[in-house]
């Protein structure tokens, strides 16, 4: 099953989602090998493709696992949330209907 994890920025995370990113992009890029990425990427705080020191206001990822629980405890294991760069963190399942 696909589940969409958004994670919500803290206040003035910037630097700290920036010394995170690396074990972040470990994490999904493990994912990535096993095919179970859909498509992961920050949310900019601002209308823009780069925020600058504008930052982000969170990241949204779309990952299978076999249960919502596995979705979950992996969510919570994530390196933003441990560094204080998530200030929460939401699941959802997810029905992919597009593109085919």
């Amino acid at each position: 099953m696909l589940y969409a994890i958004l994670g919500r920025d803290a206040p003035d995370s910037l630097e700290r989602r920036l010394a995170a990113r690396p074990a972040h992009l470990e994490r999904l890029q493990a994912l990535q090998a096993e095919g179970r990425l859909l498509l992961a990427g920050p949310l900019p705080a601002i209308d823009s493709p780069d925020p600058g020191p504008a930052g982000f206001q969170g990241s949204l990822m779309v990952v299978e696992f076999p249960a919502l629980e596995d979705a979950r405890a992996w969510a919570d294991a994530d390196p933003y949330l441990a560094a204080g760069v998530f200030a929460a963190v939401e699941v959802y399942p997810f029905r992919k209907v597009l593109p085919a």
